[in-house]
């Protein structure tokens, strides 16, 4: 995992981004170790905390973030809350305007991998900032 984790993260291109769309599936599912793990992240990448902070509300807070993350963190909210469905066509489309093909096999692994991640730290019981291995 952590192999894929930094493929995807390579293959991205955008550090930040990628250290975002990270803190939003952590968010959904509650991973308290990720998401301190990928603020801290996020801030050496040149995030600043307003924007870390309102990510959680990113639908509404539509002036701090461009239309290419925002595409990034719809298909995220989708591929993370797979219990409604089916990632919708228009959300895939949509994250398909603003990444070539490669890009966005980057980013749906990299949404992939970090729920996976998600899954196992919030299993394990891991604190913020605890050593994971």
């Amino acid at each position: 995992m952590q192999a894929f984790s930094a493929a995807a993260k390579k293959g991205l291109g955008d550090p930040a981004l990628a250290e975002m769309v990270m803190i939003r599936a952590s968010q959904i599912n509650h991973c308290a170790f990720c998401l301190d793990m990928h603020v801290k992240l996020a801030r050496k990448h040149g995030v600043d905390d307003d924007r870390i902070q309102l990510l959680n509300a990113w639908e509404e807070a539509e002036e701090a973030f461009s239309e290419r993350e925002r595409a990034a963190f719809a298909l995220t909210d989708a591929v993370t809350v797979l219990t409604d469905g089916f990632v919708p066509d228009e959300v895939y489309e949509r994250a398909a305007e603003h990444f070539d093909e490669t890009g966005l096999a980057h980013l749906v692994g990299l949404i992939t991998v970090i729920n996976s991640w998600n899954r196992l730290m919030v299993t394990r019981r891991m604190a913020p900032g605890a050593t994971a291995w």
